[in-house]
This record gives C-alpha cells, sequence and structure tokens, in this order.
C-alpha cells in the first residue's frame, strides 16, 4: 500500500477484511479484529423509545448530501475528551472514495441543519459501518434505522461494526469469530447491491475487478 491512504487502499482493505485508524499523531493503522462485531440486519428492531421519534417523523433524512459533513462531525473530539481517529487524510481518503460511489452517508436534518448521521462503505452486499455522530438526541439513531431499512430494501447481508462497544450493542451487534467473519463476508462480495441510485458506472465496473 502507499504512503498516502488512497481509496484503492480503502477498497483492497475492506475486501480483504481490514480498515484503517488514526492514532493521535496521524500515523495510520491497519486493523483486522477477532472477534468482529457485526449487526445481524434482519432481526434489528428499533427501541420502544424510538419509535415515537419515528413516528413523528421529527428529522428530515437524506443520502449523501454533506459527506465530508458527516465525516467532520464524526471527527469532533468527543464530550469524554478521547481523541478521534479520523485524521485529514482518512477524510480526504474516504471522501474521494465517495466520489468513486463506494462511500454513502445518511444524514439527519432539522430546520434544514444537519444535526446527525453517519458514513461507511458499500462493496457488494455488505456495508461495512465507520462512525456516527449527532447534535441534537436521536438523530444518529435514525440515521441509523434508516440504514437498515435501506440494506433490507436493497438485500444486503453483511453490516459490519468493526468493534464491539456499549453503542453498537444497542443497536443489537454482536461477536463473531474473524474466520466466520471472512466468510461471510465472501458471500456478500458476491452480491450485486447498490447503496444509492445513480452509483457511477465506472464505480461499479471498479467493483467486479
Amino acid at each position: 500500500m502507499t504512503n498516502k491512504l488512497t481509496s484503492e487502499d480503502l477498497i483492497y482493505g475492506y475486501m480483504n477484511g481490514i480498515f484503517p485508524m488514526a492514532d493521535s499523531d496521524g500515523t495510520l493503522y491497519w486493523y483486522s479484529p477477532d472477534p468482529r462485531a457485526v449487526i445481524p440486519i434482519e432481526t434489528y428492531k428499533p427501541a420502544k423509545s424510538l419509535r415515537p421519534v419515528l413516528n413523528r417523523k421529527t428529522f428530515d433524512i437524506r443520502v449523501n448530501t454533506d459527506f465530508e459533513g458527516v465525516m467532520r462531525g464524526c471527527a469532533r473530539t468527543r464530550s469524554d475528551g478521547e481523541g478521534t481517529w479520523i485524521s485529514e487524510e482518512i477524510i480526504e481518503a474516504y471522501t474521494d472514495l465517495h466520489r468513486y460511489g463506494f462511500a454513502h452517508s445518511v444524514e439527519a436534518y432539522l430546520d434544514d441543519e444537519l444535526v446527525g448521521g453517519l458514513y461507511g462503505v458499500a462493496i457488494g452486499g455488505a456495508f461495512f459501518g465507520e462512525s456516527m455522530f449527532y447534535s441534537v438526541p436521536n438523530a444518529s439513531k435514525v440515521a441509523f434505522h434508516h440504514l437498515i431499512e435501506r440494506l433490507k430494501d436493497r438485500h444486503y447481508s453483511l453490516l459490519d461494526t468493526q468493534f464491539i462497544n456499549d453503542n453498537v450493542r444497542r443497536y443489537g451487534a454482536v461477536e463473531i469469530a474473524r474466520a466466520e467473519y471472512m466468510f461471510r463476508l465472501r458471500i456478500a462480495l458476491d452480491l450485486r447491491c447498490q447503496f444509492a441510485d445513480g452509483v457511477p458506472e465506472y464505480a461499479i465496473v471498479f467493483q467486479e475487478k
């Protein structure tokens, strides 16, 4: 892989079960956790407390209208003082990947202001969830709900969430062995799903290499 992270590096990494994160000094490291955390798509159900928010349609949900804005929202230093693993190099590479039609954002707006969302990478029938943020309560939860609905509607088979933590547990994340993850990944990569309408033709060609 090149010294500078590229969209080609990202595609290669995801297809082989690895993903990058930046250290506090910006140094990139590649990870392949064992066990790996995934969220079963078909068994997901929104929390009872979220259903009134969904019914009220509090947020306007959009897809791919401000990808970089979502990434920068996710890159903000957390309230607990912990730094971010999303460096400028990572933002640049994923934004390029978004232009090629592989990286996507699901965004929540309130009064036409971006108040939450998530982003990830879609290849074949796999969606690799990267990060989410919110500035208004429930915004990221609603964005995640719409992500799941889109993955179901478009017949995705794998939702990767990388590491287990309390945040992803609330969405139903479970851990599986890396070998099992790689088996599921190979099956998912053979699918031809389309996350967003109007994906550039060259992205589809690139996907099939």
